[in-house]
């Protein structure tokens, strides 16, 4: 689907002279100053605390609500010999949370084990069998990691079963909140904690380091020991990659670049990323699905003990049996979405009509659907659940629009379904099947009361115009220290207006489309990843706008910079 191009506005000529002033004091392009100034980093401080961010810029883990509970808590069960479970969610956010607080409790001699649900047999969460095996099992204090907000039954059970539970979560909270012993979560009304968008791993640090503050332990090397995993988590769940998560992948990059963790050094052994400096698209596209496969085609819990374990013959067994099972994920990924296209189809004949895409059907591995409803949002670009039947029951996934936030519209649900959580943009639900339609009538209402359909239309957001000659090896190492990349620190796009066709595009891959545009004398090379269908379209010498990101890449020993596509407009008339 073509994108709507939404160019950020040009500076004025009174910004101008400000840009110029960083030009002059950072010794860097002017293009560069421009990024900066829109970002509102215009003095030494900012700028200094944007590319060179220190430890000391983390906020006190103090300031969150119920912290000295919690941690008084925890202290009083390593005492006395209590036996503490970290119950954590079977993705990457939730395993890392759980191998971090194992890992970091351990060291304090606690008795720790943890617990993560099946995906098949628990569902989503709490689930009355893990924790009546948690019980069985001698646990007195569980500490719920990136889950628990919503789990008022679970948490009732649990205080009946004579044990006690603090939640670390960072979901969106509901109307009321559970009866837990404490409650460590950024978005609790009164709480004074000023960044509300951390990942779930995040919040599980900052539990650890105000552990480690009562036993006198905080300090340079114990924030940084278990970074990495903190990184792998904070970016794979897809928050802000501002103020402390930027903090946090910055130093866990730095961190996993150091292979400490023995088993996350195995994956990415496996994964071909050895030999590099880790960023945020090795942890996206490599590492987090190889981590995420364990829990979407088996048991997380092999994933846990992948990142906590110090054994590298174990590390290794456990990295190639998270492999096959990606493989695995993978095509069961294709088959999913091949089935679900197929569906839509029949069941939706005018898409510009249509305000969302309900789905379900007996055959979709629940694993896989978040992904595949990922990408039905990105070919269809409208609000989509899928549902997969056990037992009776309809698990799902949604994923939403930039335009629309899917968990408030669940909470105008609420009546429908079995349960509900997540956030403005992903969800996850249980419903029975004769609810179904109603729920998707519903939803549809809603979302044509929210939004104009008719102008619905993926946003590119472009940062700057650029000429090909402005296109430099000054620039890119500039460019580069801008990441890491992600959620509210999106890699700069740029667009250039009628370059021309060079030689003849072709495709590579599944469906990536290679071409070579040339301007003014200078040439670049551009990937459009998924744009192979325009190939038909671009002839040699035709012309076009395009919209792209740069970045280097290195093959056979050399490196280039290289213009990754975003969109593209034909002239038709040259």
């Amino acid at each position: 689907m073509q994108k709507r191009w939404e160019i950020v506005s040009d500076i004025t000529k009174e910004e101008k002279q400000i840009v110029k002033k960083l030009v002059t004091e950072l010794n860097c392009p002017f293009n560069i100053a421009v990024l900066l100034y829109k970002k509102n980093l215009t003095n030494y401080k900012e700028l200094n605390s944007f590319f060179e961010p220190e430890l000391t810029l983390l906020h006190d883990p103090y300031l969150f609500l119920d912290m000295d509970k919690a941690v008084a808590r925890i202290i009083k069960a390593i005492e006395t010999d209590e036996k503490i479970t970290i119950y954590g969610d079977y993705d990457v956010d939730g395993t890392t949370s759980t191998a971090l607080l194992v890992l970091g409790l351990r060291k304090l001699n606690a008795i720790v084990d943890y617990y993560i649900p099946h995906r098949m047999i628990d569902g989503y969460g709490l689930s009355m069998q893990g924790l009546e095996h948690l019980r069985d099992n001698d646990t007195s204090l569980i500490i719920s990691v990136d889950c628990g907000i919503i789990a008022f039954e679970e948490i009732e059970s649990i205080n009946s079963m004579g044990m006690q539970i603090i939640i670390t979560d960072h979901h969106n909270l509901k109307s009321n909140i559970p009866n837990a012993y404490a409650i460590i979560n950024p978005k609790m009304e009164h709480s004074n904690y000023p960044f509300d968008d951390l990942a779930g791993v995040g919040v599980a640090y900052k539990l650890l380091m105000a552990v480690y503050k009562r036993f006198g332990l905080f300090n340079e090397e114990t924030s940084l020991e278990f970074m990495d995993l903190v990184a792998v988590g904070t970016i794979a769940d897809i928050v802000s990659l501002i103020a402390e998560n930027r903090i946090f992948s910055i130093f866990g990059l730095n961190r996993l670049a150091e292979r400490r963790n023995v088993g996350l050094n195995a994956v990415m052994n496996i994964a071909g990323i050895s030999n590099k400096l880790p960023d945020a698209n090795d942890i996206i596209y490599s590492i987090a699905p190889r981590i995420n496969a364990a829990g979407r085609m088996g048991s997380a819990m092999r994933a846990v003990e992948l990142l906590i374990t110090t054994d590298e013959k174990r590390s290794q067994e456990l990295a190639e049996i998270i492999e096959r099972e990606n493989s695995l994920r993978q095509q069961f990924d294709h088959k999913t979405f091949d089935e679900a296209c197929e569906i839509i189809s029949k069941k939706y004949k005018n898409m510009n009509e249509t305000s969302c895409i309900v789905i379900s059907s007996d055959n979709w591995h629940p694993g896989v659907i978040g992904i595949v409803a990922s990408k039905l949002v990105e070919k269809f670009y409208r609000p989509t659940v899928m549902i997969s039947y056990n037992e009776g029951v309809g698990s799902g996934s949604g994923r939403s629009i930039v335009e629309f936030d899917l968990f408030h519209a669940l909470e105008e649900c609420e009546d429908l379904l079995e349960t509900f959580g997540g956030h403005k943009y992903a969800i996850g639900l249980t419903i029975l099947p004769e609810y179904i339609d109603t729920f998707e009538n519903r939803l549809a209402r809603i979302i044509k009361k929210s939004i104009d359909l008719s102008s619905v239309k993926p946003v590119l957001k472009i940062d700057r115009k650029l000429e090909l000659y402005e296109i430099n090896y000054s620039m890119m190492h500039w460019l580069q220290r801008f990441a890491p990349f992600g959620h509210n620190n999106p890699t700069p796009v740029f667009y250039s207006e009628r370059v021309m066709v060079s030689g003849y595009p072709y495709t590579v891959g599944k469906n990536h489309l290679k071409l070579k545009v040339a301007k003014d004398g200078f040439e670049l090379d551009l990937i459009g990843f998924n744009l192979g269908d325009y190939l038909p379209l671009l002839k040699n010498n035709c012309y076009l706008d395009i919209a792209y990101s740069l970045e280097m890449v290195t093959w056979m020993g050399k490196t280039n910079i290289q213009g990754n596509l975003k969109d593209m407009n034909l002239y038709k008339n040259v």
